[in-house]
């Protein structure tokens, strides 16, 4: 249930007056760095800008190597380092326009952004947003059924974590390519999707129902997990507790700057900071200052956050529950399994049909994304061994050629999960120390440990 009071709507005109008169401003800066492009953003402070803008560096596939973050007071100020996926330099000024533009006064309101699960049309699509418990062919099943009641799917996105699932799935009419409004057939689909994955063994909730608004894909994903309390340990995995890889993640009060200070270090991968920046920001948390580096196989980001209420966190239970949900943010994206690639024509059924054939190869799909471009289907499955064994070779290949040689291929994970070596507390002291990186630390925000 959304906590914002009709109050805040004068609050919003008086954010968007205060944007009119300060504009953002968005500098890209090619020549500083001969390894990066630097982006700095300069804007009025408003609730959630910081999310906005990584938002924007996250949609446009960019990787953050570096990160420094200050937002005390009115104002912010936000560089960036950041390469395309090649690791090249960016060579166009698009990146500043979109920034810009979700910083402006006429962008959707961050408060607006919260929804509650479900099924809603949207202008080109109808929206379908499903949680329940995971399980070998469950996502076969959702497929067959869409497929069954002539639903195309034009995108989806499916994450598993801790024996949950959540997938936001976009569909149209299969014959006439629109939205699908009727709400007797909403009615339908919602019936026999929730029938789907209650099954019979979640002891959990399952959800898909209606609901108005929209948000960005995968910041919709860490909410839908987030209040699906994926991070629970009661539900967690006996093999997610033991697991080395495990992101290491510190939580402590900096009394005499008012701040909780949250440090975390685990593999790399893309899409790292957006993971969890969001969660603090759903989190209720406020980001003041923060750096990041992610220029080797580790990246390390420390914050320093208070409550929306102004206070640093105030108790160990809630110091673990930061702990327990930034670990969870950033292992529903961790890649697991085999990267399967389908390009193909796109038609009706071809979900159903190929998530049918990985079913029936014993195959269970761990993350999912579905785009279509034009009249092409391009789709990354994840899959691992259903029954928990390592997948075999003969299996791969024999999905291969049942779907098709020359339109799924096997497909390397630079970022793929790699057993990290560490233990114990970490500080960045050193590190920046020995990378000549003091910007917090000359702010009087960042402590030695030497």
């Amino acid at each position: 249930m959304d906590c914002w009071s009709p109050s805040l709507t004068a609050d919003d005109e008086f954010e968007k007056l205060v944007i009119r008169m300060n504009p953002p401003r968005v500098t890209v800066d090619n020549a500083s760095s001969g390894t990066a492009t630097l982006i700095q953003v300069d804007s009025a402070n408003k609730r959630g800008s910081l999310l906005e803008v990584v938002q924007v560096l996250n949609d446009m596939d960019l990787i953050i190597r570096r990160a420094y973050i200050s937002s005390d007071g009115e104002w912010f100020m936000d560089v960036f380092h950041v390469t395309d996926q090649n690791g090249n330099k960016l060579h166009e000024d698009e990146v500043a326009e979109r920034i810009q533009q979700s910083l402006g006064p006429r962008a959707k309101s961050f408060r607006s952004l919260r929804r509650s699960v479900g099924v809603q049309a949207a202008d080109e699509h109808t929206t379908i947003e499903l949680t329940g418990r995971d399980r070998p062919g469950l996502l076969s099943e959702v497929f067959a059924v869409l497929a069954d009641l002539k639903c195309n799917v034009v995108a989806a996105e499916v994450w598993t974590h801790n024996s949950r699932m959540a997938s936001v799935v976009y569909i149209t009419d299969d014959e006439t390519g629109l939205p699908i409004s009727d709400p007797d057939r909403l009615a339908k689909i919602k019936q026999l999707l929730l029938y789907v994955l209650k099954g019979d063994r979640d002891k959990r909730s399952a959800n898909t129902a209606v609901s108005v608004g929209g948000t960005n894909m995968q910041r919709r994903l860490h909410q839908m997990m987030y209040a699906d309390r994926d991070y629970d340990t009661d539900y967690m995995d006996s093999s997610s507790t033991n697991d080395r890889s495990k992101p290491l993640v510190t939580v402590e009060n900096l009394a005499d700057k008012g701040y909780t200070v949250v440090s975390l270090r685990c593999p790399d991968r893309p899409k790292l900071l957006f993971d969890t920046v969001c969660t603090l920001t759903d989190m209720q948390y406020v980001v003041f200052h923060a750096t990041v580096i992610a220029e080797g196989p580790e990246a390390y980001q420390e914050y320093y956050i208070r409550h929306t209420d102004g206070c640093p966190i105030s108790s160990e239970a809630e110091q673990q529950r930061v702990i327990l949900c930034l670990e969870a943010a950033i292992k529903r994206r961790t890649s697991e399994g085999i990267r399967l690639e389908l390009c193909s024509a796109d038609r009706a059924g071809l979900l159903s049909d190929v998530t049918r054939i990985f079913r029936e190869n014993g195959l269970s799909v761990t993350r999912a994304e579905v785009t279509t471009r034009g009249s092409q289907a391009v789709n990354t499955f994840y899959v691992i061994d259903a029954s928990g064994n390592p997948v075999k070779s003969e299996t791969i290949e024999a999905v291969r050629n049942e779907i098709g040689l020359t339109i799924l291929h096997v497909k390397e994970d630079t970022y793929s999960k790699s057993p990290s070596q560490h233990s114990g507390r970490f500080s960045f002291g050193s590190l920046f120390r020995s990378r000549s990186e003091k910007v917090l630390y000359n702010l009087g925000l960042m402590r030695s440990c030497s």
